[in-house]
């Protein structure tokens, strides 16, 4: 009985965790898309000052092992560190709705007859009975 009544107590509080809740304002949309982009540039400046640290210990490393008269191998060659520069973000522009946009403009007016000069006739001759 405990084990039933749980599971239907369980089942009602899941119920009301899964409620519909309502859209995204745009507003928020935009700071979650600066929230993101951020994020990602923050994620380069952290590649680049690990990069920046890995040829720092390199370069310790040859000179140290330079000094002590060891043997090393030429260096393998990397990618130079690509400084990502300061934090810019330009939000995306919004679409134009369909009617600003032209979708509903009226037809261009016409400049030379829709027909062609062959008369009706001659394009399709009646059929004699």
């Amino acid at each position: 009985m405990k084990k039933l009544l749980f599971s239907g107590l369980l089942l009602a509080v899941s119920s009301m965790a899964l409620a519909k809740l309502p859209p995204v304002s745009d507003e928020a949309k935009a700071k979650a898309a600066e929230a993101a982009a951020k994020a990602a540039w923050a994620g380069k400046v952290d590649g680049y000052l690990l990069c920046k640290s890995m040829d720092k210990v390199a370069a310790g490393y040859f000179k140290t092992a330079k000094a002590a008269g060891k043997e090393t191998k030429p260096p393998v060659a990397t990618p130079a560190c690509a400084d990502p520069g300061a934090f810019t973000y330009a939000p995306p522009e919004t679409a134009k709705p369909l009617e600003a946009s032209g979708a509903h403009s009226p037809a261009a007016t016409a400049t030379s007859p829709p027909s062609s000069k062959t008369p009706a006739a001659a394009i399709a001759p009646e059929k004699k009975s």
